[in-house]
């Protein structure tokens, strides 16, 4: 177990410490029975406060009645630290897993190695931050949790006592690792086949680098908000909030957009999956445009080609829960079928094709949970630049393209849905490649997840018999969205 392990790794060598982030409201809801903060807090207990520290986040959105009568995991819809980085010395490996026995077992997720002390110090100084102003967690082993839960910011206050000045000092804390000034502007780091150093376009041995690397984040509950704006099923975001608080969701929207034009138009391909589809409306759309038929050279040409990949309801992590978290599963069928329909409205049913991958069934011998999340974008074949404009998309350019593998790829913990873009704390990167190699890598890790998907023929078959979605759904799909959270 990985707590064990890293119990022998603090007894092995005194020098080791070790600082862990986790969520509050997912990290203590099994209390009084055993739970994560019940189980890391011995660690403290056994080695002490200068060698472990446990903290757990607690969004500022959850506080009050709300807190009060709202079930667990269903409180998880306002808000979680949902950050998957676990770095040692000088290495980073960025996934969407958590650490429990199922990601180990029977739960398909991406894990993805940085050998960069660039990129690791950059997301090591907001793993720093966060945790400066997250709870700490004590062993409490004379009572029925076993633990306790301090704030010991003297500064900042507690988000449960005054969530509004926690918000205020928590954007001035944050602000300058997102927005960082022209002089620090080098977060990204470039990394030349295995290696890696510090800047955007050269390697340590001043050659051009084949690779860069874009660390992105999602801290919006962490910023004050703008004004919020109407979504387009009623509920209020404050979009502009987000616009400055996250580099996440501005990336991928600026990469789905490049699609749309030349050189990338009309021969680049891409893979969108989320285990949760729920993605939200502007990004919906920007998807479909990629796609869409447009008349380019004097004739209407198809854009990009694109696979959405998402779990089966049977690959749900939630697929047999007890109470209203069992709903999960047939909600987000809800969210996938609007999607299909959207398709096939903006006249792009030729170019995105939707997926679900299914292994077995959950609870069931063999069965697997799908929690991968990304996006993969191939590029047509390097040509001339006085040519490429006017190459007509043909079979075998289009197979050329695949073979190449892809170029770019966003990996991290966000499932891209729109609690993740508004309500979690997210950390991701964007990774920019020309190296051969690594383009097979990726090209593999794509057809992997495929060996288990199965295309969605059409809305009919989300909506035939035994996956109708109830109206009890709906009810209470409505009721989160009319209180704020989001799913």
């Amino acid at each position: 177990m990985p707590i064990d392990t890293i119990r022998t790794a603090l007894r092995r060598n005194p020098d080791v410490s070790i600082s862990i982030l986790t969520d509050a409201l997912r990290g203590t809801r099994e209390a009084p029975e055993p739970s994560c903060a019940s189980l890391l807090a011995p660690l403290v207990s056994e080695f002490g406060s200068d060698r472990v520290e446990i903290r757990m986040f607690h969004t500022p959105n959850l506080t009050g009645i709300k807190k009060r009568i709202l079930p667990k995991r269903i409180n998880e819809g306002w808000g979680l630290q949902h950050m998957k980085l676990y770095g040692v010395d000088d290495e980073l490996i960025m996934s969407g897993a958590n650490l429990s026995s199922d990601y180990f077992t029977n739960r398909q997720d991406r894990y993805h190695v940085f050998s960069s002390s660039a990129i690791t110090a950059y997301f090591a100084r907001i793993h720093d931050t966060v945790c400066s102003i997250s709870f700490d967690i004590q062993p409490e082993p004379d009572t029925p949790a076993k633990f306790s839960m301090s704030w010991l910011n003297e500064t900042v206050p507690s988000p449960l006592a005054n969530p509004k000045g926690y918000v205020e000092h928590s954007s001035t804390l944050l602000s300058r690792l997102i927005r960082p000034s022209a002089s620090s502007r080098s977060t990204a780091s470039s990394l030349n086949g295995s290696q890696s150093s510090t800047g955007l376009s050269k390697s340590s041995t001043g050659e051009m680098s084949d690779t860069t690397v874009y660390p992105l984040s999602q801290l919006t509950p962490l910023f004050t908000p703008s004004p919020p704006e109407p979504s387009s099923r009623g509920s209020k975001i404050a979009s502009s909030a987000a616009a400055t608080s996250s580099t996440e969701l501005p990336a991928l929207h600026l990469i789905l957009r490049a699609l749309q034009k030349p050189p990338f138009f009309p021969n680049a391909t891409w893979t969108f999956t989320a285990g949760y589809f729920n993605a939200p409306p502007q990004l919906q759309t920007l998807l479909l445009r990629s796609a869409a038929p447009q008349y380019y050279q004097g004739r209407e040409q198809n854009g990009a080609r694109g696979r959405v990949l998402t779990a089966h309801p049977y690959a749900n992590g939630f697929f047999g829960s007890a109470g209203i978290s069992g709903m999960l599963p047939s909600a987000y069928t809800l969210f996938a079928s609007r999607f299909v329909r959207r398709i096939s409205a903006a006249g792009a049913d030729s170019n995105i094709s939707l997926f679900e991958w299914r292994k077995g069934m959950v609870g069931k011998p063999d069965g697997w949970t799908y929690h991968a999340k990304g996006l993969w974008v191939t590029l047509a074949p390097a040509i001339n630049p006085q040519t490429s404009y006017q190459k007509k998309r043909t079979p075998k350019a289009e197979e050329e393209a695949q073979d190449a593998g892809p170029s770019l790829t966003l990996v991290g913990s966000s499932n891209y849905t729109s609690r993740s873009a508004t309500l979690d704390l997210e950390a991701n990167a964007l990774i920019l490649t020309t190296n051969h190699g690594l383009r097979t890598r990726l090209k593999q890790e794509e057809e992997w997840l495929f060996k288990e998907a199965t295309k969605v023929e059409g809305v009919r078959e989300l909506e035939m018999e035994g996956r109708k979605v109830g109206w009890r759904v709906r009810l209470a799909l409505w009721v989160v969205d009319l209180v704020g959270g989001a799913l």
